[in-house]
């Protein structure tokens, strides 16, 4: 399997890394990538073929992922009309709905829609999945294999879903920074050192991702076990609760996911 990427930014830089550490060979990678300086950095980083605009050698591949900023999509897409046959296109571009980037490439419809997010940096990611149903069942198992470079993946059966996808774990990440800043202000009011407080905070957080992941429970369940009645949790909890923490949570990922839908109407104007 062939790959091309469109754009050589972070995205790119951790799905290449990925794919090479998992055997994938790096003859059979090519990077688009306008920048003289970025495309010198591949090349010597990954050993890869670079090219410094679309033409029939680079796009002599079964599958172009598409990693450019959703703004500059459509113009990105411009000189690949004429280029794109068969080949399988994916997108990571956040909002840009398939429609439009079917209108774009001159009706290509073999399109999958991807949505990782910021983990997907470390090979920590999760990556929600969409495709058109021209995309066959071998052309999805192509772009999962892509993807679990930097993470495991999910496929969702209607696009829409993908809009809610990006609220929960595209934005995701964000709120759990957010929760650790939080930590992190409690412990420094309570006196700790800086190397404390980023211990304490970030193996907290680490931990629990942990149990919950290794559990069967809900996360409900193991809360309700930490939080002994009269006790130390059940005060904070009860704080917590009485300030709406649960529900300005939820009504926030609401309202991303009302905003991923708004993008998307606003990317695929003309």
């Amino acid at each position: 399997m062939k790959i091309t990427f469109l754009g050589g930014g972070n995205m790119a830089n951790a799905l290449i890394g990925g794919l090479l550490n998992n055997g994938f060979p790096a003859n059979e990678i090519a990077v688009i990538e306008i920048g003289a300086e970025n495309r010198a950095t591949l090349e010597r980083t990954f050993g890869i073929r670079c090219f410094a605009e679309p033409d029939a050698t680079a796009l002599y591949c079964d599958v172009l992922l598409l990693a450019v900023k959703p703004q500059q999509m459509r113009e990105a897409c411009a000189p690949l009309q004429k280029l794109l046959q068969q080949q399988l296109v994916i997108s990571v571009a956040a909002g840009l709905r398939l429609s439009d980037l079917s209108r774009w490439l001159g009706g290509h419809d073999k399109l999958v829609r991807a949505m990782p997010n910021t983990p997907a940096l470390i090979g920590a990611g999760i990556t929600g999945l969409y495709a058109l149903p021209s995309v066959s069942e071998a052309e999805r198992l192509g772009a999962e294999r892509i993807m679990h470079a930097v993470g495991s993946t999910l496929w969702v059966n209607d696009e829409p879903q993908i809009d809610a996808l990006t609220a929960i774990s595209g934005s995701g990440p964000a709120y759990v920074f957010l929760f650790i800043e939080s930590l992190q202000q409690a412990a420094t009011e309570l006196g700790f050192s800086p190397r404390q407080i980023r211990q304490l905070s970030i193996e907290t957080v680490l931990g629990a991702a942990r149990l919950a992941a290794l559990s069967e429970e809900p996360a409900s369940a193991l809360r309700a076990r930490v939080t002994s009645k009269g006790g130390t949790t059940e005060a904070a909890l009860q704080v917590m609760t009485e300030r709406g923490l649960k529900e300005a949570i939820v009504a926030g990922i609401k309202a991303a996911n009302a905003r991923s839908g708004e993008l998307g109407e606003l990317l695929g104007k003309d």
